[in-house]
């Protein structure tokens, strides 16, 4: 549905992208993972036919930003920074704007229905201008799905919600990708946010993609040792247990340094015939550590 290729960016003398490259299936939800100035938002803006870049090729659907930027956004929603709302206005009147401008069928319907979704419909009347930053959060995000777009484009779009207010802002993407099959890419510094919404990532520093793939692709290519807590009754002298180096930690714990996921079941069997096991976790597998060690490897 998406192709980006060899894209490269600058404004002014500055370079902003080198060298671009990924791709994003229909109905998947992809993040774009990076820390502040790495160029997240320069390609949603590329994407959107808002600028173009000064080499490489994009494609969404059949489609060219480059070209067919009209025909892109008509398909697509779009939740940036700056959200786009005018302040002065109510938030029933906002969306009812938006819904007339892109031709919305049933506007007031989809508009009190978003509302509704959104947990806005008893502050519909008040002006935006007197909304908290998650309210407006939620309103503009409400504005972006007004036509039911295809593809949705967002930045940062749990920036300044509350912990109750992501999970109900990722537990509604969620719902609309399995629902209708909407494609989504999420730019986002916060990684434990997406860990357990997105089907694939896209890490990207400065400009340029280190890593992408699906959560087993990177663990594949980038997890060198899982580190597994056991909370047994386990005694040990030895710094190892059948080969593996294991860390006392606590009374209770014991730290195992293993070479891959597939030893964890065999190591659990041996020491159940020893002894009990009350828990186990593996404590270097979030998608945070991945992302590290991506960064160290490329960093080298």
């Amino acid at each position: 549905m998406i192709t980006v290729t060899n894209v490269h960016k600058r404004f002014g003398s500055q370079s902003v992208l080198s060298g671009m490259n990924f791709s994003v299936g229909k109905g998947n939800i992809v993040g774009l993972l990076g820390p502040n100035g790495s160029g997240k938002t320069t390609m949603i803006r590329l994407l959107n036919g808002v600028i173009k870049p000064e080499q490489g090729t994009m494609e969404i659907n059949g489609f060219s930003p480059a070209t067919d930027g009209n025909v892109i956004r008509q398909m697509s929603g779009i939740v940036t920074e700056g959200a786009g709302l005018y302040h002065e206005m109510s938030g029933t009147d906002n969306l009812l704007f938006f819904s007339e401008i892109y031709g919305v069928r049933k506007g007031r319907e989809r508009v009190d229905e978003l509302l509704k979704e959104f947990d806005l419909y008893d502050h519909r009347h008040k002006k935006v201008g007197t909304y908290s930053t998650g309210m407006k959060k939620r309103l503009a995000l409400a504005k972006a799905l007004l036509h039911k777009p295809k593809i949705l484009f967002l930045d940062e779009p749990t920036n300044g919600l509350d912990p109750d207010g992501i999970r109900d802002v990722l537990g509604y993407l969620a719902r609309l990708n399995k629902n209708e099959q909407t494609t989504i890419i999420i730019c986002s510094h916060v990684l434990q946010q997406l860990e357990d919404i997105c089907h694939s990532y896209v890490f990207m520093e400065e400009g340029r993609v280190l890593a992408a793939g699906t959560r087993q692709q990177l663990d594949d290519d980038f997890l060198t040792n899982v580190m597994l807590r056991v909370e047994t009754g386990l005694k040990l002298d030895d710094t190892s247990y059948f080969g593996h180096p294991v860390e006392r930690i606590g009374e209770t714990s014991l730290l195992f340094t293993l070479s891959s996921k597939g030893e964890i079941s065999p190591l659990l069997r041996e020491i159940l015939k020893e002894t009990w096991i009350h828990s186990t976790i593996i404590e270097n597998v979030s998608l945070e550590s991945i992302y590290f060690e991506v960064r160290r490897r490329n960093n080298e």
